[in-house]
Formats: C-alpha cells, sequence, structure tokens
C-alpha cells in the first residue's frame, strides 16, 4: 500500500550548452510527470555548469534536502561529460569502470567501430554504483543510492526513466482536475483561497493566459484522495457558476 509520506526528488541539470541557450531542456517536464506518476515530487531544480566544483557542491545541497536527486547530463564519451566524477568527487568516491557497462558497450559497438578509449568513458561510474539499463544505445544510467544519473538526451532518458519505473519507494500519486474559466485571475483571487481552504489536503494552482483577444486562466487543483479532489472540484465550479461565469471542467 502506497505511503502518505510526501517523498522528494531534486533534479540538477548539467551542461554549458543548456545555460548558454544552444540546446533547450527537454526533459523537466517528462521527469516530473514521471515522478509524480511515482508518487514523488519534484521539488527543485537547478541548472549547473560543466565544473567539478559546482556540480558537487549541488550534489550535496539538493541529497540533503530531497529523497532522491536526479541528474541529466555529463555522462557521453567526450572530455567535457564529467558528471560521473563530480558526482564521485561529492561522495569521495573513486571512479571505476564497471564490468557490465564495459561488456553492454562491447556488445553495442560491435560492427560499429568497437569500443574506443572514448566511448569506454560512459562506462565509468563512483565506485559501488549499479548500472540503469538503457535499451536505446549501449551506455547504460548510473544509480548509487539515492541519486540517478540520466542521459541529457531526452529520448534515451525518458528510456531509463521506464526502466526504473516501480522500482523505487514512492507515497501516493498527486491527482488532478483543471477548470477553465474566461476571467481575470484576480476577480477571483478570493474565491479561489477560500476554495482551497475550505478543503484540505487540495491545492489549487492559478494559470491565466490570454487567447484569441480573451483573459482567462486555468485552475488546477492537486490532491491524493481521489475523493477530496472530486469533491474540490465540484465546490470549485459551483462557486464560479454561482458568480455567473463559465466554468470548463478538463481547462481551455
Amino acid at each position: 500500500m502506497a505511503s502518505e509520506r510526501i517523498w522528494t526528488a531534486g533534479l540538477l541539470i548539467i551542461g554549458d550548452e543548456i545555460l548558454s541557450g544552444r540546446i533547450q531542456d527537454r526533459n523537466v517536464a517528462p521527469i516530473a510527470t514521471w515522478l509524480n506518476l511515482q508518487g514523488i515530487r519534484l521539488r527543485e531544480v537547478r541548472i549547473v555548469p560543466d565544473d567539478v566544483e559546482r556540480i558537487a557542491a549541488a550534489v550535496n545541497e539538493i541529497r540533503a534536502e530531497c529523497d532522491y536527486l536526479f541528474t541529466t547530463g555529463g555522462i557521453g564519451p567526450t572530455h567535457d561529460d564529467i558528471t560521473v566524477e563530480a558526482i564521485a568527487a561529492a561522495l569521495g568516491l573513486d571512479v571505476v569502470v564497471h564490468p557490465d557497462a564495459r561488456a553492454a558497450l562491447e556488445r553495442y559497438y560491435e560492427g560499429r567501430g568497437g569500443l574506443t578509449d572514448a566511448r569506454l568513458r560512459m562506462a565509468r561510474v563512483p565506485e559501488g554504483a549499479e548500472l540503469i539499463a538503457n535499451p536505446m544505445s549501449g551506455a547504460p544510467g548510473i544509480r548509487l543510492g539515492n541519486i540517478f544519473i540520466l542521459a541529457g538526451v531526452p529520448h534515451i532518458a525518458a528510456a531509463m526513466l521506464e526502466a526504473l519505473s516501480n522500482r523505487i519507494e514512492g507515497g501516493l500519486p498527486l491527482l488532478s482536475r483543471t477548470i477553465g474559466c474566461h476571467v481575470p485571475e484576480s476577480e477571483v483571487a478570493d474565491l479561489l483561497a477560500r476554495t482551497e481552504k475550505a478543503h484540505p489536503g487540495c491545492q489549487i494552482g492559478s494559470y491565466p493566459f490570454f487567447r484569441d483577444g480573451r483573459l482567462g486562466a486555468n485552475f488546477v487543483i492537486r490532491s491524493t484522495a481521489e475523493e477530496t479532489l472530486s469533491e474540490c472540484e465540484a465546490n470549485l465550479v459551483a462557486a464560479l457558476v454561482a458568480e455567473g461565469r463559465e466554468a470548463v471542467r478538463g481547462g481551455i
């Protein structure tokens, strides 16, 4: 049975290319969604450059505050892929070549030019680490206790997450319902606050938009309890309608 405890995770995005704007990060949303399905809340996202000291400091800060730490980027074959070294430094560990990772890479690169020194870099792990399966390419992800080291390439990171599904401890998944309304959010701010207060265990977020020349907002209700969520949704719809507004279930 899922625990009622709230489990949390931090996400550390590593790479100069993200900070420079040359590459747009596309991992946050899918990782947050996946974590939610595992009953884990994404508490913080941080972006750091390819710098061992900066990465190590961020690793130690985030893992001290969250149950889990996920990282993306910096585990490829080039000299600037330094995530493994940085995390090993943060934990005071040596970097070693994992024999199973080496074997996986040898199989993958057979007929692709063989396992070069550069490709062998992708078999390096902090000492004592486990591997995360990667069905997309030969290079595995890495698990070290509550730290999960993923690829930066989105479809490969997604494949690694799939390999971890239902394999780490979490709580109750966070459920949500969306209600849309063509109204400036400032006009219903008090109504939203009253509704949230009347339904302990629910959170209501307001997300304004301007579309087709009209102002509006989508109100997202979140809760771990289906019954509580449904009750809050029904009451918010009723309150909006009572003020003469059209409430659109599912959002606008």
